[in-house]
């Protein structure tokens, strides 16, 4: 791996600004050219917690998602705004809960060899 903790944070850093480009300007504009849609563009963006919290909190200020355009039909035809926001709250926590049970299970008998 490597021996400093400032280049290990460094490389995680633009190792999460790679994804966050590769899900939202490349994937979403490769799902959208070849015509998938819009439901299953939306339902592929909300995957992405960081997707959920941004529309959520933008609900919090525009309940009716004007922001979002079309694509906010769908996300409160699908949920409501109640429904959304309980969404945005439960998702994360419960896939960041996730994530640090099993990093939990990985390491906890030590570090990595």
């Amino acid at each position: 791996m490597v021996r400093s903790f400032d280049v290990a944070q460094g490389l995680a850093f633009l190792i999460w600004l790679f994804l966050l480009l590769f899900l939202d300007l490349i994937l979403l504009g490769v799902i959208i050219k070849e015509g998938l849609p819009a439901e299953s563009v939306i339902a592929i963006a909300l995957a992405n917690p960081l997707q959920v919290f941004r529309t959520a909190s933008m609900m919090l200020f525009d309940p009716q998602l004007v922001l979002l355009g079309p694509s906010a039909y769908v996300i409160l035809d699908h949920f409501g705004r109640t429904g959304y926001l309980i969404w945005a709250l439960v998702y994360p926590v419960a896939l960041g809960s996730l994530c640090a049970w099993l990093g939990y299970i990985l390491f906890r008998r030590g570090d990595l060899p």
